[in-house]
């Protein structure tokens, strides 16, 4: 029992529930995002994803292992496409725009649902003090917030593979929409490399910035309406 008491205080739980905290995060906003797409993908006719077990809730359906570890390193990354068949759009690019623009659509709705949550929360902690329940919630809806935020800006980013290029795709012409669609193979290796040398770093944070601040303000009636049934 000794060895295994001194391994228990060795161990920084702290830290590793905080860990567990952002894994849990990002794991639901990835599945969120994929199974919203192929959500949109079925009710415009394309039953692709659903044969192929992506509306499911289950995570492992929808990870992709270098994409998950950019989420929970930096806050941006991306979990394994779902698949499309725009053949069975009627209208192939606005249903492929449609499909794309619902994963990111997803992720803001979460974020702002998250917001509100995390603002009555925080009214509560103010009023009645923070136990140690609260403060792991406040946690964990705090990271709900940056992530989905940080994950619905990035995808909307119109450069292939992600969800933006998609949208853009929509305005192209028809000669130009196959060439497009097409970088989608190298689209991912160049996205890397510009994460790994930070050359997004400016853009994205300012984004997300820009995006948490007009949600925080769109949540602060939730504050406002904690605070007054609490003080009373």
């Amino acid at each position: 029992m000794g060895m295994f008491s001194q391994l228990a205080q060795g161990v920084d739980w702290s830290s590793m529930g905080q860990m567990i905290l952002r894994i849990a995060a990002v794991l639901l906003c990835l599945v969120i995002h994929e199974v919203s797409h192929g959500l949109a993908a079925y009710h415009l006719g394309d039953p692709t994803a659903k044969q192929s077990h992506r509306l499911s809730l289950n995570p492992l359906r929808h990870l992709d292992p270098f994409g998950l570890i950019m989420m929970i390193a930096v806050g941006f990354g991306w979990a394994k496409p779902v698949p499309v068949d725009p053949r069975y759009f009627k209208k192939p690019k606005q249903g492929m725009a449609i499909t794309a623009l619902a994963g990111p659509a997803s992720n803001f709705v979460l974020a702002y649902v998250s917001t509100i949550i995390y603002s009555m929360l925080f009214a509560v902690a103010q009023v009645k003090g923070e136990s140690t329940g609260l403060s792991l919630a406040l946690t964990f809806f705090s990271l709900l917030i940056s992530l989905n935020i940080g994950l619905g800006i990035f995808n909307l980013i119109p450069f292939p593979p992600l969800d933006g290029s998609k949208v853009l795709a929509m305005f192209l012409p028809d000669r130009w929409y196959g060439r497009w669609m097409q970088l989608e193979r190298y689209g991912m290796i160049v996205l890397m490399a510009a994460l790994w040398f930070g050359l997004l770093d400016g853009f994205l944070m300012a984004a997300r910035n820009l995006v948490l601040n007009a949600m925080l303000n769109g949540a602060n009636f939730a504050y406002l309406g904690m605070l007054s049934l609490l003080t009373r």
